[in-house]
């Protein structure tokens, strides 16, 4: 860039927004989607921004596009002035969920986090705040990425599931312990189950994503061996036990609510260091102070406080 003043007349705003969308997609497309124009109007985007900036942005690097050195520099300094201005612009002092309209984009990994936590929270909106909206999307693999972009609001997950969220602002919603679930009428395990048994009875495997669940990740820490007959969503496992020799491990919570109807028992592992799952909401700086999103994150504390007590 120029030694010499930019003059900030020759400045759109747009032109930082798809500054920011370029530089973190690395692709004229993905950017072109992501801001919700058409991919010439963003290749000429990129144009002016060459020349306001006097270097190329974006340059070719094998089949993908890469930032320049002083692209990659500028980005968090854009997407500071981004987040400012969007303060600016959208401060409020005051939230009234009885007659304010506001989205919320949600990402949510616990499957059993829906009936179990999320449910009471939509109730409860319908009633206090009528025009508020929850959008609530799985995490997928680049939950961290998007957080790190303000592309989504407040993230709940397990917090041995990401192990960077102390850098961001958190609060632990609730802890739910573990339990092996097992079809109620299993001809080997009455009302306990052994380690032998766990060890070597046909094992359901649970994964979230593309990653092994938090309950498979620690009985790997821990060197519990398993003899692992079938793997799938956690949010599935506990319908597949029915009439099967299969057990597995999932949250209590999820397990109470679908035992009855699944013909489940649930047993204690016979496990130690076995950890509870601890649940926390993440999100960003950006909205830290926000009158609104504490409003929501304060409903979440206040559902977590019942759901511990009803534990």
């Amino acid at each position: 860039m120029s030694a010499n003043r930019v003059d900030l007349r020759r400045v759109d705003l747009n032109l930082l927004v798809a500054f920011e969308a370029l530089v973190a997609e690395r692709s004229v497309t993905r950017a072109a989607g992501r801001l919700g124009v058409g991919q010439s109007a963003m290749s000429s985007t990129l144009g002016r921004l060459r020349r306001l900036l006097g270097d190329p942005v974006l340059v070719r690097e094998g089949r993908g596009l890469v930032p320049t050195p002083l692209a990659e520099s500028l980005l968090e300094p854009v997407r500071g002035i981004l987040i400012d201005i969007e303060q600016v612009l959208t401060h409020r002092g005051q939230f009234d969920p009885a007659t304010d309209a506001r989205t919320f984009l949600i990402l949510l990994t616990n499957y059993h986090l829906t009936s179990t936590f999320l449910q009471p929270l939509l109730a409860r909106l319908a009633v206090e705040a009528p025009r508020v909206r929850l959008h609530i999307e799985p995490p997928g693999d680049d939950f961290a990425s998007r957080l790190q972009r303000h592309e989504v609001d407040l993230l709940i997950i397990p917090r041995e599931a990401y192990p960077e969220h102390h850098l961001f602002p958190h609060r632990e919603l609730f802890s739910d312990r573990y339990v092996v679930a097992v079809d109620r009428d299993h001809p080997d395990i009455g009302d306990e189950i052994t380690y032998e048994q766990f060890t070597s009875l046909p094992y359901l495997a649970t994964f979230s994503g593309r990653h092994r669940s938090p309950a498979e990740i620690q009985l790997d820490l821990i060197g519990v061996p398993r003899n692992v007959e079938i793997t799938t969503e956690f949010g599935i496992a506990p319908f597949l036990l029915h009439g099967t020799r299969l057990i597995t491990v999932i949250h209590e919570r999820l397990a109470r609510q679908v035992a009855e109807q699944n013909n489940l028992k649930l047993l204690r592992p016979p496990i130690e260091h076995l950890h509870p799952m601890t649940e926390i909401m993440v999100w960003t700086n950006r909205t830290d102070r926000d009158a609104g999103h504490r409003w929501l994150r304060e409903c979440l504390l206040e559902l977590a406080a019942q759901v511990t007590v009803e534990a």
